[in-house]
């Protein structure tokens, strides 16, 4: 048997075929453009072969509930394109197989859970700090949701002291995305992260506002393991800065694990997203 995966992001889809024993055949990325110019290509892959199912994690926010007329749909996303584009109906109709469909980062949050930082155990958190902030859990081994899916990157967080920065989220301002992701910091300092690697007091700061979010994600949903992942945790300096003020913020109020188990990086590294859709698609019936 055969099972594909596609994990779409904002910026690029990578797509997958793998064995029973979810071993890559074939992995390919194609840039996010359009819905009929990314599709085509994406098709055009997944033709070669005879797929058993596919699992999709999607950028968001999309739509999960299955009781809902738009579910499988791309909703209320800023890439405009795709705004109320119905996704997995499309890959539904091409090849008429059972498909898998959440978001990426619960995709990647079940791939860790299954194969990564948080195997052995029954729940996880999944942090990807990039372009945006999403977030996506698994409780008692299957992934989180209700009437929608977590938008953890939303969350409103209290501003640092020595920080007066606005935030760059059109919806809400200065909440957890609109001050601690990528674009964010740009926007505040004028430099990409990169190029701040040396200055402490930037991710003091960014530890501050991450750290918070992890506690009001602890206090809630209590997971196994934090894991966090995406482009600014590419800042090697920045989780144990995270972990300090975690500790800080929390007053030992909950006895977590140790932090060094606790709060951690992604074991499959950028293959977190792609193994959980491809996990999602073995399971699926």
């Amino acid at each position: 048997m055969m099972y594909g995966a596609i994990e779409a992001g904002g910026t690029k889809f990578v797509c997958a075929v793998s064995d029973e024993q979810l071993e890559i055949k074939e992995r390919v990325s194609i840039p996010t453009t359009t819905p009929e110019e990314t599709l085509k290509q994406v098709f055009g892959f997944f033709d070669q072969y005879t797929l058993t199912s596919i699992g999709i994690g999607s950028f968001g926010p999309i739509d999960v509930n299955e009781k809902s007329a738009t579910y499988g749909y791309v909703t209320s996303t800023p890439k405009t394109a795709w705004k109320n584009y119905d996704f997995l109906g499309s890959v539904k109709k091409r090849y008429g197989i059972p498909v898998a469909w959440t978001t990426d980062v619960n995709a990647a949050a079940y791939g860790e859970l299954k194969r990564g930082s948080a195997q052995g155990t029954n729940s996880c958190l999944y942090l990807t700090i990039g372009t945006g902030i999403g977030g996506g859990a698994v409780v008692d081994g299957k992934v989180l949701s209700g009437f929608g899916h977590p938008e953890m990157g939303h969350l409103l967080v209290s501003m640092h002291p020595e920080d007066d920065f606005e935030g760059v989220c059109p919806y809400h301002g200065n909440c957890l995305e609109g001050v601690a992701a990528g674009p964010a910091i740009e926007k505040r300092y004028g430099k990409k992260g990169m190029d701040l690697a040396d200055d402490k007091k930037v991710w003091e700061i960014e530890a501050f506002y991450l750290a918070q979010a992890l506690v009001n994600y602890t206090l809630i949903l209590s997971p196994e393991k934090i894991i966090l992942g995406g482009g600014v945790m590419k800042q090697t300096q920045l989780l144990d800065l995270i972990k300090k003020e975690f500790a800080n913020l929390m007053a030992d109020y909950v006895n977590t694990p140790a932090l060094d188990e606790y709060i951690v990086t992604p074991e499959l590294e950028d293959n977190a997203g792609i193994t959980g859709c491809l996990l999602m698609a073995m399971e699926e019936k």
